[in-house]
């Protein structure tokens, strides 16, 4: 897939059928994911560990689904996998505008298990050029894309929240699992031998460069994690606010996510070290600004905080992945960083439901500081262990 000046407008078409997906999948994800909460808790009187169990129910087919069934496929096989996913996604979003208190169980659940699929095969895809440049350009705004859809997505459906109920908000939303089952059909698939592909790849988690990714994108997953699901819960039951006004504090979340990535994209850096480190630093301030916010502003404000470590932390994982491995090992590798993601994904929430339950949203918040920095010493050994990885000349 080298970029020459004959194959541009295929490179073009690829590179925008990759973008319009990412931002049909992840706008319509983040969206069932921040609202499920709010829906569940304040329509169907769901407890507060509910609310976690359902989050983790979520993660647990997401998770089931990228480590058993796609990461051991080769590439015909996931491909195939890989369209009825986004079919299945498409026929089940829908349904939520019409869920009670026991299909939301079901419903949620097939959907995570669809995007167990979808999600680590787009990262592939995107990653997929040859020279390093360009990929890593490509994956930049892969990742810009990303925070694109997840600023406007809060913000349709804050505008939307103003004229239907929350739970009729899933059906305008439907529109777009369907754009991203159509785009799912030209999505290019990585040439693989069969040969090549195991069950569990022992030496990929093995692998340095993975091993950096995944501490990485633990120092922020862990509180993204919760802020996802207790966020939007927090603002309501400490401030008083409103669906609209909670997904406008989310799109201004993602706003810094957004600008951040933008940075990051134009800045394109070599050295991925000092960028793990801002983001540590900013994603324990914006959870002490969290947990002691006295006011609406403040509250924001830790938001804003916040988004910049969101923006950062995703797309320098992404790259450590795609310096560290051929282009024929990349699908297990995302596959099962994707995998250990929605593992805590599955943890956090069942954890924190108790949690939460036991000494508030924000005393949640402030105790995960310490999770964060003890991760973070972890991954300073390995970025030590393997610099070629974290700097490339």
């Amino acid at each position: 897939m080298e970029q020459t000046k004959e194959n541009i407008p295929s490179f073009i078409s690829i590179v925008l059928v990759i973008l319009s997906m990412t931002f049909a999948v992840r706008a319509s994800n983040n969206m069932f994911v921040t609202s499920t909460p709010l829906l569940v808790k304040y329509v169907f009187d769901f407890s507060r560990f509910d609310v976690g169990i359902l989050a983790s129910l979520t993660a647990l087919a997401m998770f089931i689904m990228s480590t058993f069934l796609n990461a051991p496929l080769e590439s015909r096989r996931r491909r195939k996998v890989f369209i009825g996913s986004s079919l299945g996604y498409a026929i089940i979003f829908p349904f939520f505008a019409f869920s009670n208190f026991i299909s939301i169980w079901i419903i949620m659940a097939v959907a995570g298990f669809t995007l167990g699929s979808i999600m680590p095969n787009i990262i592939t895809s995107a990653s997929l050029f040859k020279d390093r440049k360009v990929r890593e350009r490509i994956l930049s705004i892969y990742t810009l894309t990303l925070s694109l859809s997840l600023i406007m997505g809060p913000y349709i459906e804050s505008e939307i929240l103003k004229f239907v109920s929350l739970q009729q908000s899933f059906l305008v939303f439907s529109v777009f699992p369907a754009v991203a089952l159509v785009d799912s059909i030209f999505i290019r698939f990585p040439e693989e031998k069969k040969k090549d592909v195991r069950a569990l790849d022992l030496s990929v988690v093995r692998n340095d460069g993975f091993m950096i990714a995944l501490l990485n994108i633990l120092t922020y997953n862990v509180p993204f994690a919760l802020l996802t699901t207790y966020g939007g819960l927090f603002g309501k039951s400490d401030f008083g606010l409103d669906y609209s006004t909670i997904n406008l504090t989310f799109s201004a979340f993602f706003l810094t996510s957004f600008l951040s990535r933008l940075v990051f994209t134009f800045l394109a850096p070599q050295k991925l070290a000092p960028m793990m480190m801002i983001s540590v630093s900013l994603t324990i301030i914006g959870l002490i600004i969290l947990s002691t916010s006295q006011s609406y502003m403040i509250y924001v404000i830790a938001f804003l905080v916040l988004g910049v470590p969101h923006g950062f932390t995703y797309p320098v994982s992404v790259m450590s992945i795609t310096r560290a491995f051929p282009a024929e090992s990349r699908n297990a590798a995302n596959s099962y960083f994707f995998s250990i993601m929605m593992a805590i994904g599955v943890v956090m929430p069942f954890i924190s439901g108790e949690v939460v339950t036991l000494i508030g949203y924000r005393q949640t918040f402030l105790i995960i500081v310490p999770v964060v920095i003890v991760v973070f010493g972890f991954l300073l050994f390995f970025i030590r262990k393997s610099r070629k990885i974290v700097s490339v000349e």
